[in-house]
């Protein structure tokens, strides 16, 4: 049974800082590229970054320069340090996994919620 646990989320004051995690079970996790999206209140779901199996990362305009996607492989989990934190931030935040080799799958957490307020 492939799972994606999201942890690391809570309440934090404008120009704080969080570390999410995602760990991964039951998938072979180096095979997979990983990434983080949120979906704020009202809003669609979007993608803030990921990371590829090799390493290469992709980010948002709003999160760049702020949020640092990273992995560990060894610990099959991905993280996503976020610093510099904004209300605009706030939102449910899931972590996503896909392998694009056949046959394609793809696999999210339950989502874990950021809040940055005052």
């Amino acid at each position: 049974q492939v799972q994606l646990v999201e942890s690391g989320g809570g309440l934090v004051q404008p120009g704080g800082s969080l570390r999410l995690s995602c760990a991964a079970s039951g998938i072979i996790f180096s095979f997979f590229d990983m990434g983080w999206y949120r979906q704020g209140p009202g809003k669609e779901r979007e993608l803030v970054s990921s990371i590829t199996r090799g390493g290469n990362t992709n980010y948002a305009d709003s999160v760049k320069g702020r949020f640092t996607i990273s992995r560990d492989n060894a610990k099959n989990t991905v993280y996503l340090q976020m610093n510099i934190l904004k209300p605009e931030d706030t939102a449910v935040y899931y972590c996503r996994g896909w392998r694009t080799a056949l046959p394609a799958v793809v696999y999210w957490g339950q989502g874990t919620q950021v809040t940055v307020s005052s």
